[in-house]
């Protein structure tokens, strides 16, 4: 039996659903019953039926999975899959920014822990967070963890007060602006396609800035054949999907996840055959973290 027969076999055994990122190995991608960012996924998990979710991508995924769904198995492929950005945000200095500003909103990008989203009144995702940070009442916003995002939404909302916090994200920092121009002198004709994770001084180049879904969306709409893409390239395996037609380029080598890239379908096999890597959380955890993202759902539907 392969072991994609074998996945399937356990993932009906299991009552299982498997959610996967974008970033994520292309077999991985095939395989699962659902593909997106993390706005998206993180929707279904709270929507589907099944009693097993097994998440193919890293473990503030896998929790946030748990904090909407206490009732189901959340099941991640390797655990040690881990996002370093998802801890760059130190709680004391939270509390020292509510001290400072008596109407402030803690704003955390969904790409953190658990215990981060207690200390936070809304979950953002790079999908929704314009929308939901214009929709709060707050002149004071602390954007954490990532700072390139935050400036990002903070260059389209003048009116409110951000305060930055220095998380970032390896892979889109990483992108540097001489890359991404020597990438568009290689392709004169290819459009820049930015993630606003990337630093300001890419996200200057671009001809779109959106979150990966976005990405993808834009290239399937423009009517350009060559896009010249800044984020992380497990996208690329989507973007061929639904446009064989159009070219799409990298800008350097390193545009690349680690800890996504860990996903193996053995592991996903392994993880149903053996009902392994489950994610726990302390029920006071699961509870405080859960306002958070349903006020995010609830702002961002």
């Amino acid at each position: 039996m392969s072991t994609i027969d074998k996945i399937k076999e356990l993932k009906e055994q299991r009552d299982a659903v498997i959610l996967a990122h974008y970033y994520v190995n292309d077999e991985v991608q095939a395989i699962a019953d659902y593909v997106g960012d993390s706005f998206y996924l993180s929707k279904i998990a709270a929507k589907e039926d099944a009693k097993t979710i097994l998440f193919c991508g890293v473990s503030f995924m896998g929790e946030s999975a748990k904090i909407l769904s206490p009732q189901k198995t959340v099941l991640m492929p390797d655990m040690q899959a881990d996002c370093p950005m998802a801890h760059m945000a130190d709680i004391v200095k939270i509390q020292e920014m509510r001290d400072k500003y008596e109407d402030l909103a803690v704003v955390c990008y969904i790409n953190s822990t658990a215990r981060l989203k207690t200390y936070s009144d809304v979950c953002v995702t790079s999908s929704n967070a314009l929308k939901i940070v214009q929709a709060l009442p707050n002149e004071h916003i602390y954007f954490i963890p990532d700072e390139n995002l935050g400036r990002y939404i903070a260059s389209r909302l003048p009116d409110k007060h951000f305060i930055f916090n220095d998380g970032f994200c390896h892979v889109h920092t990483d992108i540097s602006a001489e890359n991404v121009k020597n990438a568009k002198e290689a392709h004169p004709q290819a459009r820049i396609l930015v993630h606003p994770e990337c630093t300001p001084d890419v996200t200057a180049l671009a001809d779109y800035i959106g979150s990966t879904s976005g990405i993808i969306d834009f290239a399937t709409a423009n009517e350009a054949k060559e896009f010249i893409i800044c984020t992380e390239m497990g996208v690329l395996y989507e973007l061929k999907h639904k446009n064989p037609g159009k070219r799409f380029y990298s800008v350097g080598n390193h545009q690349f996840c680690p800890n996504m890239k860990r996903i193996t379908l053995e592991k996903v096999a392994d993880a149903l055959e053996q009902m392994s890597n489950t994610i726990e959380l302390e029920e006071d955890v699961r509870v405080r973290a859960s306002k958070p993202l349903e006020r995010m759902l609830e702002l961002g539907s």
